[in-house]
């Protein structure tokens, strides 16, 4: 008989055993119905063709590889685990959900903490298998406004995101060793179609919790500190990741501001040599005191903020799920920096002031927003570049970029390559745009061009003409 048909055999067996040994106790009989619920039975099934097959390449490669794959297999059996306790239990708050899939949180964890220190010669294995284990979350979805993607969707961005590091795998196997390309391919199947198809089947709007199971319980409150009339003392100011000093300008011509600093920066000198790198143990992912794949949904209180900027907002320049770079509340920061970025991921710059950051990689979106005296230096955007809510902005594209946005914004600059003047730029409620483009010589200056501002309104032939103000110096 077939070794397979001979375990699905005996794995049946089990399950009525363990339903007939439940006898009339609630609990017994609810444990013993989740076991043999089809969506159960069939991730089991999903696990032993996906996940095995993964596991099995792995063991022909050994040694990290095949720890990481383990880390990988212990994922999918709590994640397992997790499904069939949903079975039993009521649908949790957000505190409660958290408790709930602490275990899962941990193999991710696990799994991020084997990329860090000393590269490997198996990095992008590494890589490949902690980005792609937040795909797992998908479990945590509870709706729409929950934060995050529905279940298919967010099973396929975090493939997305892992793909990089497993391409990388196939291009460098492929003509030295099929077993790396097996795993590669393996760990791919094992998302897209496996993964996703599943959820797909059982549960494309969620997990469904069960209407009349127990209730999940939540973390224990940490107990609570002495009641005092005096008010407790302010937190200490948090450390900034970078150096105070800014680089000086190269050129002996009169420059200040923003433009000194993009002088320099495209002089080509080694104006990066005192940046401070973002460390993976700086990104969200990687930090124990901010890891999780469930966080609750921060309400964003932007619109009701001043002008003026907080100065209780601790800065941030972090990676967020992987996905998401954040930039927030730096001020007089003239050397920030990203340098390990890829396509897949965006930049959203908020509540920055009289600061400069570098973008030193292709990334899918920029975002400025509400932003003073901010300069911003990147390579390539594959999406778009915006810039919003700003006053006194200057943006430098050293690459390409196929749409760059100007919208409410008072005073920007923006600085095109070669490369990016097919860019279509697009403006409105703005004023005082310039467009520097270089000169038609290696030594030439650059050409500054104003952005119209003023536009008139003409009624011609049952329809309104626009163009813009054209102003002449008589």
């Amino acid at each position: 008989m077939d070794e397979k048909l001979v375990q699905r055999l005996e794995s049946a067996v089990a399950r009525l055993e363990l339903l007939s040994a439940g006898g009339s106790s609630g609990g017994g009989d609810a444990a013993a119905a989740a076991a043999i619920d089809p969506s159960v039975i069939a991730f089991e099934e999903f696990m032993e063709k996906y996940v095995g097959r993964v596991m099995s390449g792995a063991k022909k490669i050994g040694g990290q590889v095949e720890d990481v794959t383990k880390v990988l297999e212990q994922a999918f059996s709590v994640q397992k685990e997790l499904l069939i306790k949903i079975k039993q239990s009521q649908k949790p708050d957000m505190a409660g959900l958290v408790e709930f899939l602490k275990p899962l949180n941990e193999v991710i964890i696990k799994a991020n903490a084997m990329t860090e220190g000393r590269r490997s010669d198996f990095f992008n294995h590494l890589k490949s298998v902690a980005d792609s284990i937040s795909a797992l979350a998908w479990i945590a979805y509870t709706g729409k406004d929950c934060g995050m993607s529905m279940p298919i969707a967010h099973v396929e961005e975090s493939w997305q995101m892992a793909e990089f590091y497993n391409n990388k795998v196939l291009v460098e196997y492929r003509n030295k060793d099929p077993n790396h390309v097996e795993w590669a391919k393996a760990l791919k199947e094992l998302y897209v179609p496996g993964l996703r198809d599943y959820v797909k089947v059982h549960y494309p709007l969620g997990p469904v919790w069960s209407a009349t199971g127990k209730t999940v319980a939540s973390a224990p409150a940490p107990p609570k500190a002495p009641t005092s009339k005096a008010p407790a003392p302010p937190p200490p100011p948090p450390a900034s990741l970078f150096t105070s000093e800014a680089p000086q300008p190269s050129s002996s011509r009169p420059k200040v501001g923003m433009s000194a600093v993009f002088q320099e920066i495209s002089s080509g000198m080694p104006v990066t040599s005192g940046l401070r790198k973002v460390t993976d143990d700086m990104k969200t992912k990687n930090r124990a005191d901010r890891a999780g794949v469930v966080a609750a949904n921060e309400k964003s209180s932007r619109g009701t903020t001043s002008s003026s900027f907080s100065k209780a907002a601790p800065p941030k320049l972090e990676l967020q799920m992987g996905r998401k770079w954040v930039v927030e509340y730096q001020i007089g920061k003239k050397n920030l920096v990203i340098d390990d970025c890829d396509a897949k991921q965006t930049v959203y710059i908020f509540g920055c002031k009289d600061s400069v950051l570098q973008i030193q990689g292709k990334v899918n979106n920029i975002t400025i927003d509400k932003c003073t005296k901010m300069g911003v230096v990147f390579k390539d955007v594959v999406a778009a570049c915006e810039i919003v809510n700003c006053n006194g902005v200057e943006v430098q594209c050293q690459g390409s970029a196929p749409t760059i946005s100007v919208d409410n914004t008072g005073g920007c600059q923006l600085y095109l390559s070669k490369d990016s003047l097919g860019a279509s730029i697009t403006t409105a409620k703005s004023s005082e745009i310039n467009v520097l483009v270089p000169g038609v010589g290696a030594g030439d200056d650059w050409g500054e061009h104003a952005l119209p501002q003023q536009f008139v309104h003409a009624y011609k032939d049952g329809q309104f003409v626009t163009t813009p103000v054209s102003h002449s110096g008589g």
